[in-house]
């Protein structure tokens, strides 16, 4: 039997995402902590928050164990407690970065619908609790997973590999945690980003009629209104987040509760369709950590402006030394 397709993609899909996604997040974590892209301090630990977890998804995901298992089967990377804690560090990333694009977007559905609430949640120092407080709990609920592992192999008296206990596959308990962590991300987390999207348009519609209303009445409607400038631009910013995540997410959510209607758990070849579809998700799923800078540069006038610096800073370094 030949190379199957679906490994030959994924031997350059995983590189490629590799190498961009620890690009692109780098980028805007520097430039994010600048402060100079016009976004207040709340949304800015928010985003910053999400690129260091989506960096740490990056890292251990494609780099540390799928090229590591692909290009460097021996590598110490694979002796089984390294490779038990990769994978936990996997799961956990995954999770904060999952549930910190949930906590950004309840952060503009404050902002945006609850008045009140929005002086004292809307804050630098609440983002700043609210980010570490995801980060520790997603590491919590993933700490399970580093103890169904155990090795696959003995080379000269080291354990190599991770593979699933036994247990995990006939234990009531392993079950109930595997159908929890299913439950937990990314069902949830893709349920309330829709439920808080669909709140903050329908009070963004009725705002904003209320807002032409008003300035209608005032004759001041030739003239630009800030607030609902700033409240346009950021609202673009969180539907383009959120709607991203949703979109590249979402064949892994529909794959995840087919198998377990189905109750399907292997594959019959590398031809299956549920290989390939499974397989595809994880691809999805990885880009997902990618494109926030993509969105940030699109979207934010400022931070193409610190990107455009950004880049003419080496340039121009290297420049005046060739001069010199």
């Amino acid at each position: 039997m030949g190379y199957p397709a679906m490994s030959m993609i994924e031997d350059i899909c995983y590189p490629v995402l590799a190498a961009i996604g620890v690009a692109v997040n780098l980028v805007a974590i520097v430039i994010l902590s600048r402060r100079k892209c016009g976004l207040s301090k709340c949304i800015t630990v928010h985003l910053v928050g999400m690129a260091v977890a989506d960096l740490l998804v990056v890292i251990t995901d494609p780099i540390l164990y799928w090229i590591v298992l692909i290009y460097f089967p021996g590598s110490f990377l694979r002796i089984t407690p390294v490779c038990s804690l990769i994978i936990f560090l996997l799961f956990a990333s995954t999770a904060v970065s999952v549930w910190l694009t949930v906590t950004f977007t309840f952060d503009r559905f404050v902002a945006i619908c609850c008045e009140k609430l929005k002086t004292k949640y809307c804050s630098e120092k609440t983002a700043a609790v609210v980010v570490g407080t995801v980060s520790v709990l997603g590491c919590l609920e993933s700490l399970p997973w580093y103890f169904t592992l155990l090795q696959e192999c003995n080379i000269n008296n080291v354990p190599m590999g991770c593979a699933n206990k036994l247990s995990f596959y006939t234990s009531t308990i392993w079950g109930a945690f595997e159908l929890f962590h299913l439950i937990f991300t990314p069902c949830v987390p893709v349920f309330l980003i829709l439920l808080l999207n669909v709140l903050t348009v329908r009070r963004i519609l009725f705002s904003s009629k209320v807002r032409r209303g008003y300035r209608r009445h005032s004759n001041a409607e030739n003239h630009k209104d800030p607030e609902m400038e700033n409240r346009r631009k950021s609202i673009i910013l969180l539907f383009c987040i959120s709607g991203s995540f949703i979109l590249l997410w979402v064949t892994r959510l529909v794959f995840n509760i087919y198998t377990r209607i189905a109750d399907i758990q292997s594959y019959s070849s590398f031809t299956d369709p549920v290989f390939i579809t499974d397989r595809t998700a994880m691809m999805l799923q990885l880009l997902s950590s990618c494109t926030n800078t993509c969105i940030y540069t699109v979207t934010q006038t400022k931070f193409r402006q610190e990107l455009k610096m950004a880049v003419k800073y080496p340039l121009n370094l290297i420049v005046k030394f060739v001069k010199s």
